[in-house]
């Protein structure tokens, strides 16, 4: 897998202008399920977590960085409280959309950095260079067909709801300052319709569900075997169009052959 050069997808030769097409995996499921626990668990087992970012095979983008720029008074809705980040309009569709054409045409990308204190997008970015497995995940990556159908592994991350309520107030309260009865406010009104309403129906799009978010060490080693394939060039013959109907990864510009993802 990650040691072996002569495996990788990428080819790793400065002087070929060949390089194929990431392989993108979507990973969704209701909010505290441990999308990002599993995401991780992943890029550990994958032993990516060791490896400088600028050679990573393996890259991760979350949903969380791309919320709007929210107006004054949307702000001020959110610092009470009130206004709903689980509703598909929270997102910059348009913005993901770019970003993963971009991902796919192998350029290194610039991630925004959300400020979940202060409800806003910070001055600063996040480099993520072209990666041979893209990992994206988010409570709603599944919700728009366009950027759905992007996706050529689709993993839902399903966990009891008290379980990731518990979560969810744990988090909130500790690393975004927020008060518990806002946050139990916040859940009833907001963030469990939206699950209900919004997440929960596109559990019928994942090729694998995944109980128990990161403990369920059985699935994870099942998708990264997947992924090793996909890495060494076994499986994932995709410039013979034999993967989900895929077909043949487009060329790279040879300047950015040697970029790696963050």
């Amino acid at each position: 897998m990650a040691g072996d050069s002569e495996t990788h997808l990428r080819d790793r030769d400065e002087n070929t202008n060949v390089i194929r097409q990431p392989f993108l995996i979507g990973v969704s499921g209701g909010t505290a399920s441990g999308k990002s626990s599993v995401c991780e668990k992943i890029m550990e087992l994958l032993g990516q977590n060791k490896i400088d970012h600028h050679q990573r095979q393996v890259a991760i983008l979350s949903q969380d960085s791309f919320y709007k720029v929210l107006t004054p008074e949307q702000k001020a809705k959110a610092l009470k409280g009130q206004f709903n980040f689980d509703h598909p309009d929270a997102f910059d569709n348009e913005l993901i959309m770019q970003t993963l054409r971009q991902i796919l045409q192998g350029k290194t990308v610039q991630i925004p950095v959300y400020d979940f204190v202060n409800h806003s997008r910070k001055e600063e970015f996040v480099t993520v260079y072209p990666a041979d497995v893209v990992l994206f995940e988010g409570i709603l990556m599944f919700y728009s067909q366009d950027i759905r159908d992007l996706f050529q592994m689709k993993l839902f991350v399903d966990t009891d709801p008290d379980t990731r309520l518990s979560r969810r107030v744990l988090r909130d309260i500790s690393e975004r300052g927020r008060e518990l009865e806002q946050v139990l406010t916040q859940y009833i009104t907001f963030v469990k319709p939206a699950f209900e309403e919004f997440c929960l129906p596109t559990k019928k799009y994942a090729d694998v569900i995944i109980p128990r978010g990161a403990d369920n060490l059985v699935a994870i080693n099942l998708i990264v075997q997947h992924i090793q394939d996909i890495l060494n060039g076994g499986l994932s013959k995709r410039h013979s169009g034999c993967m989900n109907g895929h077909s043949t990864p487009r060329q790279r510009r040879t300047s950015e052959s040697s970029s790696r993802p963050h």
